[in-house]
C-alpha cells in the first residue's frame, strides 16, 4: 500500500456542519461496476482531474496491485470528496462473496449506501447478500441502475427484481431517454426535465422532455406519486387534497421513506460513459442521512448502556473498523460518533483498557492520506501512532468510557495448511500470518493438535489466495501451501472379550506387578466416545489401581494400531485382575492398562472414521440435478429436499475431505448463485477398514 503524504492530493472540504456530512458506502455484486461508480464521482465532485478505469488499472480505489491485475475490488477503499456543500465520505466495498466480511465492517460505521445493479442481470445474487447485510445494520440505501447502454438493458426488469428479490417498494424517480446504445440521458420525473449527456461532455444538458416521451413520462409521475401515497401518511393527506404531489412534497417523503427503509429511490445510468451521476450526487445530498438524522450511537460500561450524541464537543466515542500494516507504519480507520479528535491526542482503548496516543490524524483517499489537525464527529479518518489497537475496539475519552458494539467477524469456511520452505523461516511466517489475521479478523491462524499443520482460514478460496499472496509480495518468506489433512480417528468394529495382560517388571529394586483382564466392545450410539467401567468383585483390584487403569487406558486412545490417530468409540470393562502384595501400584496399573488395551486393540476389527459436515446448499432450481449429482460424487448423503419459491434447499451428510474447493465448485455449477453453510456432524467411517 502506498502511503506517500508528500504527494499532491486534492485539498479536503472545508468544515461543513453535521447535516451536511454524507457517510455511504458503494456496494454491489461483482462487476456491476461499483468502482467505475466511485471513479466518476470523485470525478464529477472535483476530487480527481481524469476519472481512472478498472481495466487499465488505473483506479484510484482499486489500489492495491492484486485488485489491478485480477480486476476486482478486494479491500474496502475510503475516499472523501465534496458536492454542493455537502462532504461526502465514501467507501467502496468488494463485491465478491469471499470478501463480504470487508463489506460487513464497512456497513457497520456507513449511514448510508449507493446499490449498484447491472441494468442486464438486475438483481444477482451478491447484490441480495450485500442488501441483507445492510438490512441487519438498517443502513438506508438508494439503488443505481447502471449499465443502462448495454444491449439488453431494461430498467423496468431491474425494478421488477428489486421488488420481488429485495421486497421494498422501488420508487423509479428516472425515465431512461434512449435504450442500450442510444442511451443518451435521463428524464427527472421530480422535475419534469430531461438532462442529457452529449458525448464526450462532461456537464449534463437540461432540456424539455422529448414529445414522445412526454405522456410516458407523465404516466410514470403519476405512478410515482401514488406509490409514495401509499406509503408515506403526510403524503397521503396531499395526495387525498390535492389530487397529486408537489414536487417538494414528493422529495420530502422520498427522504423519509429511504430513511426508514420503507421504500428505496432507484435511479439509472451509465457510468463507464459517464452518463447520470450528478443526478445520483444529488440523491445522496437528497436523501441518505446525515449523521444528525440517526439515533444516538449506543455502547455500554460496566453493564449499563451509554449513548453519545454525534456532537463534536460531546466526549470522544469512535469506532476502529479497519488496521493496515503500511511501509511506514500501522493505520487504523475510524469512524467518529462523537467529539473530536485531535493529533497528540492520548485516548483509550475501552476494548483492552489501555491508552494510546494519536500521532497523526489523516484524511482518506484509498491508499493516499493528507494529514489534518482534527476530525471531528461523523468524519470517516485515519490515524497512525496507536499500536495495539484491533478492528472493532473502541476508541473513547479516559474520563468517558465506553464500548461500542464491534462488527461480528465472519465464520472462515475454507482452510489451507501453510508451511515455511525453510524451517529457520518458521517465525518469519508466524509474524506474517499473524499480521494477516490482525489486518482481516476474517482470516484464522491455528496450528491443528493432530497433524501439527498450520491451517489457515478464510471465507474462501480467492480470500485464502489473496492473503498467501500478499505475504509473498510483501517480501515475507517462503510458503507452501497445500490441502489441509483430516484428522481421521479409528474406531472398534468387532471386539474381544477375556484379553488377559500381565505387566511384571524386576529390575533390582521395588517391582512392578499387575494383571489384568479386559473386554473390548463398539460402543454403541452414534458419535465418537470412550467409556470405561470395572466389573470387578470381591476387592481382586482395589478402587484406586481401577482409576490407574481406566487413566492407562486414555492413554492407550491416542495412536491407535491402523495408522496411530486416536481411538474412539469403544467401551472397555475390567473383569478380573490381581495384585502383589509388594509389587503393585498405581504406576504399574496405568502401565498394565496402557500396554493391555493396546495389545487387544490389535486383536480388535478396526476401521477408520472422517469427519463430517452437515451442508445445507441452497440453489435455484434448475440446477438442483447438477448439484446432487456432485455432492454423490462428493460421497454426500442427501437426506433431506425442499423446494421454496424458485430455489431449492439439499440437506446432505459431507465428509469434510471432500469439501475442500467445494464453494468454488458450487459458484462455477450455478453460475455463482449458490450458497451452501456446514456445520460439524460428527464423524463416519471412511472407505478404509481394516483388521487387526
Amino acid at each position: 500500500m502506498r502511503n506517500d503524504l508528500t504527494r499532491p492530493a486534492p485539498v479536503p472540504p472545508a468544515a461543513v456542519p453535521l447535516a451536511a456530512v454524507r457517510n455511504l458506502g458503494v456496494l454491489a455484486h461483482v462487476d456491476a461496476g461499483k468502482t467505475t461508480v466511485t471513479e466518476r464521482i470523485l470525478h464529477a465532485t472535483g476530487a480527481v482531474h481524469r476519472p481512472g478505469e478498472v481495466h487499465e488499472g488505473t483506479t484510484v480505489t482499486d489500489f492495491d496491485a492484486q485488485e489491478r491485475e485480477r480486476g476486482i475490488t478486494i479491500f474496502a477503499a475510503a475516499v472523501s470528496c465534496a458536492w454542493k456543500g455537502c462532504r461526502i465520505n465514501l467507501i467502496d466495498t468488494p463485491g465478491h462473496v469471499d470478501f463480504a466480511d470487508e463489506v460487513e465492517r464497512s456497513l457497520r460505521v456507513l449511514d448510508g449506501a449507493v446499490v449498484v445493479l447491472d441494468a442486464v442481470a438486475g438483481v444477482e445474487p451478491q447484490s441480495e447478500a450485500v442488501w441483507r447485510q445492510a438490512d441487519r445494520h438498517g443502513v438506508p440505501r438508494i439503488v443505481l441502475v447502471n449499465k443502462m447502454d448495454r444491449a439488453g438493458a431494461d430498467l423496468d426488469a431491474a425494478v421488477a427484481s428489486i421488488r420481488e428479490r429485495l421486497h421494498p417498494a422501488p420508487l423509479a424517480v428516472q425515465l431512461p431517454v434512449g435504450t442500450e446504445d442510444r442511451f443518451r440521458g435521463v428524464v427527472d420525473l421530480l422535475g419534469m426535465r430531461t438532462l442529457v449527456w452529449p458525448d464526450g461532455a462532461g456537464e449534463p444538458v437540461e432540456e424539455p422532455v422529448p414529445p414522445e416521451l412526454l405522456a410516458e413520462a407523465g404516466r410514470r409521475r403519476r405512478a410515482l406519486e401514488e406509490a409514495v401515497a401509499e406509503l408515506h401518511a403526510g403524503a397521503l393527506e396531499e395526495f387525498c387534497e390535492r389530487g397529486a404531489l408537489t414536487g417538494p412534497a414528493l422529495r420530502a417523503a422520498l427522504r423519509d421513506l429511504t430513511r426508514t427503509g420503507d421504500g428505496v429511490v432507484v435511479l439509472c445510468g451509465s457510468a463507464y460513459r459517464d452518463k447520470g451521476v450528478e443526478p445520483l450526487l444529488d440523491a445522496v445530498a437528497d436523501y441518505l442521512p446525515s449523521p444528525l438524522d440517526l439515533p444516538p450511537v449506543a455502547g455500554s460500561w460496566e453493564g449499563a448502556e451509554v449513548r453519545r450524541e454525534a456532537d463534536p464537543q460531546g466526549p470522544l466515542a469512535a469506532l476502529a473498523f479497519k488496521v493496515n500494516a503500511t511501509a511506514t507504519g500501522r493505520l487504523t480507520s475510524l469512524r467518529i460518533y462523537s467529539g473530536t479528535l485531535r493529533k497528540g491526542d492520548v485516548v483509550r482503548d475501552a476494548t483492552t483498557g489501555r491508552t494510546e496516543r494519536v500521532a497523526r490524524v489523516l484524511r482518506l483517499r484509498a491508499d493516499r492520506y493528507r494529514e489534518v489537525e482534527a476530525a471531528v464527529a461523523g468524519d470517516i479518518v485515519a490515524v497512525a501512532g496507536p499500536k495495539g489497537v484491533r478492528a472493532g475496539a473502541t476508541l473513547c475519552d479516559r474520563e468517558h468510557p465506553l464500548v461500542l458494539e464491534p462488527p461480528a467477524p465472519a465464520e472462515p469456511v475454507v482452510s489451507v495448511a501453510v508451511e515455511a520452505v525453510r524451517s529457520t523461516d518458521t517465525g518469519r511466517l508466524a509474524e506474517a500470518l499473524a499480521r494477516l489475521a490482525e489486518e482481516d479478523p476474517s482470516l484464522t491462524v491455528r496450528t491443528d493438535a493432530e497433524t501439527g499443520q498450520t491451517l489457515l482460514s478464510g471465507m474462501g478460496e480467492l480470500h485464502l489466495e489473496v492473503a498467501v499472496e500478499k505475504i509473498r509480495r510483501s517480501q515475507g518468506p517462503g510458503l507452501t501451501v497445500g490441502r489441509p489433512r483430516v484428522a481421521l480417528r479409528e474406531t472398534v468394529v468387532g471386539g474381544t472379550a477375556g484379553f488377559v495382560h500381565r505387566h511384571v517388571k524386576q529390575d533390582g529394586g521395588a517391582g512392578q506387578f499387575a494383571h489384568v483382564v479386559l473386554d473390548v466392545e463398539p460402543l454403541d450410539g452414534d458419535g465418537p466416545g470412550f467409556e470405561f467401567r470395572s466389573a470387578v468383585t470381591g476387592g481382586k483390584v482395589p478402587q484406586e489401581y481401577v482409576r490407574a487403569v481406566e487413566a492407562g487406558c486414555r492413554d492407550a486412545l491416542l495412536d491407535g494400531p491402523l495408522g496411530g490417530h486416536p481411538v474412539t468409540g469403544l467401551r472397555v470393562v475390567l473383569t478380573d485382575g490381581a495384585t502383589h502384595v509388594k509389587d503393585s501400584s498405581e504406576t504399574a496399573f496405568r502401565t498394565a492398562g496402557r500396554a493391555g488395551l493396546r495389545a487387544a486393540l490389535r486383536a480388535c476389527r478396526l476401521a477408520l472414521l472422517e469427519p463430517v459436515a452437515e451442508v445445507t446448499v441452497t440453489v435455484p432450481a434448475g440446477h438442483l440435478g447438477g448439484v446432487l449429482g456432485d455432492l454423490a460424487a462428493r460421497r454426500g448423503r442427501v437426506h433431506a429436499s425442499e423446494a421454496r419459491g424458485g430455489t431449492a434447499v439439499v440437506g446432505a451428510v459431507v465428509p469434510l475431505a471432500e469439501l475442500f474447493g467445494y464453494s468454488a465448485a458450487l459458484r462455477g455449477r450455478t453460475r455463482g448463485r449458490g450458497t451452501f453453510v456446514s456445520r460439524p456432524a460428527g464423524y463416519a467411517p471412511a472407505p478404509v477398514t481394516a483388521a487387526g
